[in-house]
């Protein structure tokens, strides 16, 4: 045993006696540069977030080198900063968290480095997250006496999934997306209509003026039975709608068609969320969690309030502050993975299509 591991072990078992622990988190999957400080899962000590936004703005999206090269420059500022917010040093943490998949790779290894080398040099528990199982425990920040079982709804840029909590480590994946996810097609759909990046909220404002049952867009595959999802339909009738008004020379109202492709996606979302909840056994089937980046759009909770009352199911939300990427999820994420004794080693590598299985994420 190396002096580190015997470290680790100690840790371990005053956190086994207790279960106890202030957990630093750091999350850099994509274009935040993240840490924050959350003690036992649920209480947050500090929350500190980087926003790269400004920067990947004159190219309309995410630049990988960009951002890789952002939180390299960020990161240790970022650290000290919950540290001191905390009012903590280090050596009195009891663990350090990261998110090690899914992202981008570069992203990824940013923070995947930088925490392995804070717990080595600290002999502190070292504990790799899952980006899904983090938005999901979100759930658990804003609601403290939320728990598993539960079926969750997330929804990001990049993800659509529902998912069974079984536990807090424990998921199975129950629908998702077969093609784009519904953030990346509110992206695409924005960047057709002239909106600047980050697409996804400036469509939900112009939205907020339009006329939501102006235009119809038809899904065949969205309306037969299973929990899968298919959006790339959907975004490529907007465009074609908006191509062929602009050749004949027709006006077309973009608030009118941004509110009608707002809606027929959080429809869509919100029937096969609670469907799938309702065919869940037990408490999952009377529990519906919201989560991802998109949880912030306010049409989707509109949508998914309404249709969860109707069948009588309990809907949870995250505070907008942990809709999207931050560490804070982390933190809370890597809790439940500490109570289930899951370390992981300091070779641990940054997977950018890390899976969601049926046992544990990270």
């Amino acid at each position: 045993m190396t002096e580190y591991e015997g470290r680790v072990f100690a840790r371990l078992r005053e956190f086994e006696q207790t279960h106890r622990a202030r957990i630093l988190a750091i999350e850099t999957s994509c274009d935040e540069t993240a840490a924050a400080i959350v003690e036992n899962g649920r209480r947050v000590l500090a929350n500190v977030v980087f926003t790269q936004i400004p920067l990947h703005v004159p190219y309309g999206g995410v630049v990988p080198e960009i951002a890789s090269r952002s939180h390299v420059q960020k990161i240790g500022p970022v650290v000290a900063s919950a540290l001191s917010e905390a009012g903590l040093a280090l050596s009195e943490l009891d663990a350090v968290a990261v998110t090690n998949g899914p992202g981008l790779v570069g992203a990824l290894l940013v923070g995947l480095s930088y925490a392995k080398g804070l717990a080595y040099a600290a002999g502190l528990p070292f504990l790799g997250v899952h980006h899904i199982a983090s938005h999901i425990a979100a759930n658990y920040l804003s609601d403290p006496d939320f728990k598993p079982p539960f079926t969750c709804l997330v929804v990001s840029g990049g993800h659509s999934h529902i998912i069974l909590v079984e536990d807090y480590d424990r998921y199975r994946l129950i629908g998702r997306t077969r093609d784009d996810a519904a953030g990346e097609a509110f992206d695409k759909v924005a960047r057709v209509l002239g909106l600047p990046y980050p697409g996804g909220p400036n469509l939900e404002t112009l939205a907020e003026t339009g006329d939501p049952d102006r235009y119809r867009f038809h899904s065949a595959f969205n309306e037969a039975d299973g929990f899968d999802f298919s959006f790339s339909g959907i975004k490529t009738a907007v465009v074609k709608r908006l191509y062929n008004a602009e050749q004949a020379g027709e006006p077309v109202d973009r608030a009118d068609l941004a509110a009608s492709f707002q809606r027929t996606v959080v429809e869509i979302l919100a029937e096969k969320a609670v469907r799938a909840t309702l065919a869940q056994p037990g408490e999952a089937g009377k529990k519906l969690a919201l989560a991802g980046g998109v949880s912030a759009n306010r049409a989707l909770r509109a949508a998914l309030k309404s249709r969860a009352d109707k069948a009588g199911i309990a809907l949870t939300c995250p505070d907008f502050a942990y809709c999207t990427d931050n560490a804070a999820m982390v933190g809370s994420a890597a809790y439940g993975r500490l109570l289930g004794g899951r370390l992981d080693p300091l070779s641990l590598n940054a997977i950018p299509y890390l899976s969601i299985d049926t046992e544990t994420a990270g």
